[in-house]
């Protein structure tokens, strides 16, 4: 079977088109001014006063300094969360807190995803032909290739780096991915510590840089650096400070930083790209204070009161520094500018539609060489909700950092709130406010609620008027909406809906589509149209066949393609969905764990395979046990999980044990899940809650006719890490 990449290129050379948006530059582009490629550097936990050029004066930064004295410097610019995963979705997608498909890091559980509904500035770029990469962490589980939220599927071409934002805590790691593909790191044979990320992550920047320095590009560098741990193989050049081996690390992780930047500043200029490139460098909130690093000791935070974790401004005010020689002149701004800013930003500078349903405004009119007063916001809105607490960041809260808060900035005045609890729909009276004018007080250090309760009462409707329960999207771009399952030889229709939701018309609108070679495909529906106004869509439909003799399981990638005229240009955007053909149906009565599943997801990795699932004989791992009694055979998985096999219609009765086992009950007693069977789309079996103290529950129900068996299991008390369930002796009958 092809790759996925090389399924991609044949299908689009066997319709006419480029496997991915084509680079090449259009008539109309080759008489205009070079698009500017785009490099941004985000790093994590990086303080507003953690570099020189914002006043840090025991961590050396000469290379970003120099980029800041050189470029713009921004003194008022924010992340959009004061942790990293919702505040990292809110720059990729433009959109702030209230409307962000990511507004927390996880509790319990996995991680939000970024899904087909987002659109990222890497696809708003792609579209006008950018070569886009994402190298170093992303932060969107789960840790699979071919799924909606992985960076290949978001606009990236080209990923290497940290798919979970827990794998990116590890420095050392014994594998990275590289698009969907693990690439394993060999292990030292003296003992000593492998690979070093961030020295593997710098190669791979200047790589992409340097392969496609003749052709637009938007590099998105994430290095996880100055994250804790304090991890680093070299700490010299702090050798001789009396600091504890956090601190020295910290210290050094920040310089090593600096390097990267400067290291790709170097290749910019080596190949003759520096005046054709922006930089811009950033954090994704304030600074940390984990594994003994002492934010204090280096001023992290500046002028500001707060770190990680904290709506005050030293938790969200961030260093921001944009660069690009020849083009941008020395200066700084003050500007309140968000980091969602970025997406319609680079919309502009590459002239790209941009989705008018985004929080952020455009800043372009400032990274000229002339240049202008950008929009400003009419307020600003920030969200944390975080099962994290550290010492510092509590005591600026008041004891407050579990509880949820909220914040709004409107012109000077700043207003943070305090939920009692959890719960954001508690009556306003409920909530703990405080008022801050930031002209005056930007350290934030006077509360003025009481003497402005107007101002309170309109910041109180802002904050309310900012939350969205469900942010509905209007459509953007091409999406391809596929079965999961098709059959060989069987027909199976297939839509895809090219939408605008810009706020200007396309025209030349078409909608194509891509299979494997020998799969036929008939149209349903018209495939172009003359114009496409804005907050309207193209839906074309398919009649999708799978050759007839195909005899065994396997994916296979569909890609669709929609093009239009925006203005002058022509914009291009593709989705990929890939759909499984199963694998035999049993013919003999078998366990589970004998068979090849479908499909296999959960929050924390596919079914397990090497313990507590009972495919070896008992004594693989831990074995599956309830109450004393042992099982040989079962699955074991973690909720949320869903796992799907093909029964073929073969079977006649599916019979199981279910339960949180007894090795899980020792470690914690407050599992507690609900356990499901669906065949096709109807639920057979619903167990109730499950805990450690009840018990089991057996499992034993008709699947006559059944093709796709699905065993779920969900939480069922918010509590997520403690939910490892066995479903023991799971066993199908087939029918005679």
């Amino acid at each position: 079977m092809p790759s996925r990449r090389q399924f991609l290129a044949a299908s689009g050379a066997a319709l006419g088109l480029s496997a991915l948006p084509s680079a090449a530059a259009s008539a109309e582009d080759r008489t205009r001014p070079r698009r500017p490629n785009i490099v941004v550097v985000l790093a994590d936990d990086l303080g507003y006063g953690d570099l020189g050029a914002y006043g840090q004066q025991l961590i050396h930064t000469p290379r970003l300094d120099t980029l800041a004295a050189e470029g713009l410097r921004f003194t008022q610019a924010y992340s959009a969360a004061a942790v990293c995963a919702p505040s990292r979705a809110s720059l990729l997608t433009g959109l702030h807190g209230g409307h962000a498909p990511v507004r927390e890091n996880p509790f319990d559980g996995p991680q939000d995803p970024i899904g087909d509904g987002d659109t990222t500035f890497a696809e708003v770029l792609r579209a006008r032909g950018y070569r886009t990469a994402c190298i170093g962490k992303w932060g969107y589980g789960p840790e699979e290739a071919d799924q909606p939220s992985h960076p290949n599927s978001r606009g990236f071409e080209e990923f290497y780096g940290y798919i979970t934002h827990g794998h990116a805590h590890e420095y050392f790691p014994t594998y990275l991915w590289h698009n969907g593909e693990r690439v394993q790191f060999p292990e030292n044979a003296d003992g000593k510590r492998g690979t070093y990320a961030i020295d593997v992550i710098q190669e791979r920047a200047n790589a992409f840089i340097t392969e496609h320095a003749h052709e637009p590009f938007l590099l998105y560098l994430t290095p996880n650096v100055p994250h804790g741990p304090s991890d680093i193989p070299d700490v010299s050049e702090y050798d001789d400070q009396p600091w504890n081996a956090a601190n020295k690390g910290h210290a050094a992780q920040v310089t090593r930083l600096d390097t990267l930047v400067g290291s790709v500043v170097d290749t910019l200029r080596a190949l003759g790209i520096d005046k054709d490139t922006l930089v811009l460098a950033a954090s994704d909130n304030g600074p940390h204070e984990e594994g003994g690093v002492n934010p204090d000791l280096f001023d992290a935070n500046g002028p500001l009161t707060g770190y990680k974790r904290n709506l005050f401004e030293g938790g969200v005010r961030v260093p921001l520094i944009a660069w690009q020689s020849g083009t941008i002149s020395p200066d700084t701004t003050d500007r309140p500018t968000p980091l969602i800013d970025l997406l319609p930003t680079f919309a502009d500078l590459g002239g790209a539609p941009a989705p008018r349903d985004i929080d952020g405004l455009s800043a372009a009119s400032l990274l000229t060489a002339r240049p202008r007063s950008a929009p400003l916001h009419g307020h600003l809105y920030w969200y944390r909700n975080d099962p994290g607490s550290t010492a510092r960041a509590n005591t600026v809260d008041k004891g407050r950092i579990l509880k949820l808060a909220e914040a709004v900035r409107r012109d000077d005045w700043k207003g943070i709130r305090f939920a009692p609890g959890r719960d954001r729909e508690v009556p306003d009276d409920q909530w703990q406010f405080e008022l801050y004018d930031l002209a005056t007080d930007p350290g934030e250090t006077t509360d003025l609620a009481a003497a402005h309760p107007k101002v309170v009462t309109e910041l109180t409707a802002l904050l309310r008027a900012s939350w969205a329960d469900t942010y509905e999207r209007e459509r953007f771009g091409v999406r391809l909406e596929a079965p999961e399952l098709v059959f060989p030889g069987q027909k199976f229709t297939v839509t895809a809906t090219l939408g605008n939701a810009s706020d200007r018309t396309w025209t030349s609108v078409a909608v194509r589509l891509g299979a494997p070679e020998g799969w036929r495909l008939r149209p349903l529906t018209a495939r172009d149209a003359h114009r496409l106004r804005p907050g309207s869509a193209l839906e074309t439909r398919w009649e999708v066949t799978a050759p007839p003799g195909l005899t065994s399981a396997g994916t296979w990638a569909l890609r669709a393609e929609g093009t239009a005229r925006y203005g002058r240009d022509t914009v291009r955007y593709t989705s990929a969905r890939t759909v499984a053909t199963p694998p035999p149906a049993p013919a003999q009565d078998a366990y589970l764990s004998d068979l090849t599943w479908l499909s296999a997801t959960n929050g924390w990795g596919p079914v397990e395979l090497d313990t507590s699932n009972g495919k070896k004989p008992a004594g693989d791992g831990t074995p599956i046990a309830f109450g004393g009694t042992t099982y040989a055979k079962g699955l074991g998985v973690h909720a949320p999980s869903e796992i799907v096999y093909f029964l073929g219609a073969k079977g006649a009765r599916f019979t199981s044990v279910v339960g949180i086992d007894d090795f899980s009950a020792l470690q914690n007693a407050r599992g507690g899940v609900v356990a499901e069977v669906w065949g096709d789309g109807t639920r057979l079996f619903d167990s109730g809650p499950l805990t450690a103290a009840g018990g089991p529950r057996p499992v034993d129900v008709d699947v006559t006719g059944v093709q796709l068996l699905r065993l779920v299991v969900r939480d069922a008390n918010s509590d997520g890490s403690y939910d490892h369930t066995s479903w023991a002796a799971a066993h199908v009958q087939v029918r005679d």
